[in-house]
């Protein structure tokens, strides 16, 4: 496993990144509501990716066909966006996104509720969003790479929850997925050391039912086995001496 370790100059980009993907999440989270087609999402995360000199790197990923990941309900995460997919009152839809800039990428990925959604729904999104904070507290130089996996299913399991196990975090900078992987689940062992300069993807993806999934015949769109609801939370971080700095939030 080879973890890069980030120059100065390269956190200032890979700062960049980030800020330029927080302000398209937040253009984002505006435009969803009732009656919007899950392709209008995509054309308009497009628009605003590349109105900042910027390239979508979702977009032909391993043939991946658009721009922005679209994942309505019981789809996790990969849904590709489709003019036929209208989001209705009480949906819940998981953006997932990223963006290359001056060769280097941000990842996030935040779950919307559509108009008035259910208290059920609502909690499956705030612990999502959480189990994140409570997973990145260890994300900090000298502590483990798993210490991060253990928070997050410490804080989840409780709620009666499951973790996707089939999908994972990973380390990100001048390519989209680099290592190290980082599960959201419990590990037995501690994994590499934490160092000042590495970035990482981490992005708990939270199932109300069974943690099982699966592939639907695009390839792509991964769901709930058991039909039920799922929330995705993901940020580009920094690893520092200090506390990890978050580099796709403002």
């Amino acid at each position: 496993m080879a973890v890069s370790i980030k120059s100065a100059r390269e956190i200032e980009l890979m700062r960049e990144a980030g800020r330029l993907l927080a302000e398209v999440h937040e253009e984002l989270g505006k435009a969803i509501k009732p009656g919007i087609s899950t392709m209008d999402i995509d054309v308009i995360g497009e628009k605003l990716i590349r109105e900042r000199d910027c390239v979508p790197n979702f977009l032909h990923y391993n043939g991946y066909p658009a721009s922005i990941c679209v994942s309505v309900n019981d789809e996790v995460v990969h849904g590709i966006p489709s003019k036929k997919r209208i989001l209705k009152e009480g949906d819940i839809v998981s953006l997932d996104a990223g963006l290359i800039y001056k060769g280097y990428h941000s990842d996030a990925a935040r779950t919307h509720g559509v108009g008035q959604i259910s208290p059920q729904a609502q909690k499956l999104i705030d612990v999502t969003k959480q189990s994140f904070f409570e997973g990145i507290k260890y994300a900090v130089a000298g502590k483990h790479l798993y210490d991060i996996s253990n928070a997050i299913d410490a804080y989840v399991t409780p709620f009666g929850y499951s973790i996707v196990r089939d999908l994972v975090g990973h380390g990100i900078g001048t390519k989209l997925h680099e290592d190290p992987q980082i599960p959201n689940f419990a590990q037995r062992r501690k994994g590499i050391q934490l160092q000042a300069g590495m970035t990482l993807a981490i992005e708990p993806m939270i199932n109300i039912g069974r943690s099982d999934v699966e592939w639907l015949a695009d390839d792509w769109t991964v769901v709930t086995e058991d039909g039920t609801l799922s929330a995705h939370y993901e940020n580009t971080i920094l690893i520092t001496d200090g506390e990890p700095e978050i580099l796709t939030m403002f």
